[in-house]
């Protein structure tokens, strides 16, 4: 699949280790920040999406909100750094269909919305989704000038993850990989978060994501090429 990611909010939330390790697949472990256990809410807008190089009429754009945490794997000493997607949300179903087929993921279908609007030197992102009726939403006021990111800085960590890992079974994991260049950050001066929690995700995820993030920021997104999974073996005796 290939498209266009663009202006990503990303909410992050520090974590009790113990509520993720369920969903963490195998042949992975958490993967740390300064000892820090995070999951991030974070919500873009696909733009050009096109699958083995066609593309879906009236399904090439559309919202994505997504929860996800960190993990590794080490392949030939070599640690892969990549991220577990506990849910996304995207308005149409033929899309969610697609991803649940194509990499095994957990896609479910709401109906969504997003509102963009540079004032002067600010930049206004939102993204809606609707739960029972009820608007939730991500919303950030961020500087229209970004920055690189800095070697070690949570940001990096944050967005330089580049495999996808899902927990198929306890014998079984999903890989795949993710491309795209680094991405420019764009540092957050007011944000609004408003997520049904328990309703989305469970009640285990309730008190990290009611509580304040460890940060917000921006970054700007660009195109990106997500390939072809494959399947890891647990090896029995």
């Amino acid at each position: 699949m290939k498209a266009q990611w663009r202006n990503l909010i990303m909410a992050n939330y520090a974590i009790d280790p113990a509520v993720l390790k369920p969903f963490v697949p195998c042949h992975t472990e958490l993967d740390f920040f300064n000892d820090v256990c995070y999951v991030s809410l974070v919500g873009f807008l696909f733009t050009n999406t096109r699958v083995y190089g066609t593309p879906l009429p009236l399904h090439t754009t559309f919202e994505e909100v997504n929860l996800r945490f960190y993990v590794r794997y080490k392949e030939a000493s070599i640690w892969k750094r990549g991220v577990v997607f506990l849910k996304e949300i995207v308005p149409k179903h033929a899309i969610a269909f697609i991803a649940n087929t194509l990499y095994n993921e957990n896609y479910a279908t709401h109906k969504m919305k997003h509102h963009w609007e540079q004032n002067g030197d600010s930049l206004n992102v939102s993204y809606y989704w609707q739960i029972g009726g009820e608007w939730n939403y991500l919303k950030a006021v961020a500087a229209v000038n970004g920055s690189t990111l800095k070697q070690g800085s949570e940001a990096e960590f944050i967005t330089e993850h580049y495999w996808g890992y899902t927990f198929i079974n306890n014998g079984c994991t999903g890989v795949y990989q993710v491309a795209h260049p680094q991405w420019a950050i764009h540092p957050v001066s007011r944000y609004e978060i408003k997520c049904n929690a328990a309703e989305l995700y469970g009640s285990q995820f309730a008190e990290a994501l009611n509580a304040t993030p460890q940060s917000v920021f921006l970054a700007d997104g660009s195109a990106i090429q997500v390939h072809k999974g494959s399947k890891l073996f647990k090896q029995t005796a």
